[in-house]
Formats: C-alpha cells, structure tokens, sequence
C-alpha cells in the first residue's frame, strides 16, 4: 500500500505537469508568478495530501516507537534502494521543469524543483523512523541523495541530462508464489515484483559524440536487475520449512531511444515524451548474471 499511494504521488505530479503544459504549452522565458504559484501550491497540495494519507492509511495499522535506524541494504539485492534512486531522480526532474515552466530561474530550478524528490522521500522515510515495523533507513537516504545528485550534477555540468535514469518491467513467475509480498495483478506486481524490475542509466550517444552522424535521439542503456527473489532476505522459512532461493543479479547492454531528443513543434508532444522518457524502450539486450551466464533477449521489457 505505501508503495501504491508513493506510485499515485508521482502520477498525480506528472499529470498536473500535463495539465499545466496543455493548457499554456510553451514554457515561459521570464518569470511567470501564476504558474510558479500554481505550481508551487499543487505541489505542496499533492505532496501534503499524499503524506497525510500514509500516515493514516498505512502507519495507523502499525505501532508507534522512538524514532530508530535500521540497515536494510542487503535486502532484495539492492533493487529497493535502485527505486529510491529512480524515485529521486525523477520527481527532482520534473520538479525542475515545472519550475522552468513558470520561467523560474535556472538555480531555482535546482534548488526548490530538483530536490522536490529527495524532499518528498525523506519525510517519508522519517515517517518510517516512527514507526515499530519500519525504520528510518540510511541506505534509502543515501539512494534518494544518488538519485537527486545524478540530475542536478549533470545540469551543473552539461547544462543538460545526457544520462537519464529509466524504469522496465515483465511479469514473472515469482509474483504468484508470494503475491502478498510480490504483488497480486499486473499493477501492483509492476511495483512490488523486484524480480521484473530493471534500472537503466540510459546515455544519449550524440550528446557525448557530437561530431559522428550518430542519430540524436539513439541512446546506450546500462541496466541492473535481479531474479529468484521470494524476500528481502537470502532465508525465508514458511511452515518451518527453509525455503531455497536461486537469487542471482542481473546486467545488461541496450540500446533506447530518447524520446526528447525527437524534433517535434508541438509542445504537447513534448510534454507527452518528456514524461514517458522515463521507461526504458524494449529492444535486442545481451544480459549477463553473476552466476557466469550470458543470454541474448530478441526484445527484452
């Protein structure tokens, strides 16, 4: 359910950006005080509503403690605190293009849009600090930290995202067996189901090879997943019974496409790739594992 109410946040936010852009598309060149006051106060709004409702929907059915710390980084070969950074990334990205919408400054942008991510997820996971069954984790903050870094040390440094962090999904097997833990149906599977997750850092060719007749919108895609996860722990008893986990990590080599390096006029158009810029585009895939295998996916989700 948290995962599920963290999905609807950044959903709503990236629909209120659509809604914004088709109703003025083009974003303005000087500042715009009713759109960043919209986009101030909606954010806020969403964001506000969304921790309310965590509070009272999914901590309520918790005990209340102290806050404590715990270390979870061993848990689910790392594939939680990859969503942390895919979380982070993302959210800070369209916080900033919210705020370059309403012709906000460019260190603004930075500062107040690009953590909006790393702000969100950190009251949460100070939510978890309160809670008996959770903790604040540290490895969850260091990978909101990652994520928001990635996006505003490239504009410091490029002055533009020539590596985008992307998101894939495929149903496995593994959601039936433990559909409590692992999702029941396709939606829920696509965000508890770390067994069909992959993270992409996804690198666009022409920005880093600008003199080759690359095509511009053709990117290199790096993606880690991984596979045989029925817990976050390497032992899972049930009915007394040790149950084996063939866990094993996964790499893999991709092409993608970015899909804002499309020329387009429209700005709806723009919008519209600029939000779905964050799923990586299937194509032919070499994945290699630590178990000293290597396979070739004809398309690969």
């Amino acid at each position: 359910m948290k995962r599920f109410l963290l999905f609807l946040f950044f959903f709503n936010f990236l629909f209120s950006l659509i809604a914004q852009q088709n109703s003025f598309f083009k974003p303005s060149d000087t500042l715009n005080i009713k759109r960043r006051n919209a986009v101030v106060i909606s954010e806020a709004t969403v964001g506000g509503l969304t921790l309310l409702g965590l509070n009272q929907l999914w901590y309520s059915d918790y005990e209340r403690s102290k806050f404590h710390t715990i270390n979870d980084n061993s848990e689910w070969l790392q594939m939680d605190k990859l969503g942390h950074v895919f979380s982070a990334y993302q959210l800070g990205s369209f916080g900033a293009k919210t705020l370059k919408w309403s012709g906000v400054r460019k260190k603004d942008q930075l500062l107040y849009g690009a953590t909006l991510g790393f702000s969100f997820l950190t009251a949460v996971e100070i939510l978890d600090g309160f809670s008996s069954e959770w903790g604040f984790s540290w490895g969850d903050f260091t990978a909101n930290t990652a994520g928001t870094g990635l996006y505003i040390g490239q504009e410091l440094l490029w002055k533009e995202q020539r590596i985008v962090m992307k998101y894939s999904f495929h149903r496995t097997k593994y959601a039936s067996q433990r559909p409590d833990k692992l999702g029941n149906g396709f939606l829920e599977e696509a965000l508890k189901d770390y067994n069909g997750q992959t993270y992409w850092l996804s690198a666009n060719l022409h920005s880093f090879l600008p003199d080759t007749k690359i095509p511009k919108w053709l990117n290199l895609a790096i993606g880690y997943g991984g596979e045989g996860m029925l817990s976050g722990d390497k032992t899972l008893i049930v009915d007394n019974n040790l149950i084996n986990q063939n866990r094993k990590r996964q790499f893999y080599i991709s092409l993608d496409v970015d899909l804002t390096k499309i020329k387009t006029n429209s700005e709806l158009l723009k919008t519209f790739f600029s939000v779905f810029n964050t799923i990586k585009i299937p194509f032919p895939t070499v994945e290699f594992t630590d178990k000293n295998s290597v396979k070739l996916h004809p398309i690969y989700f």
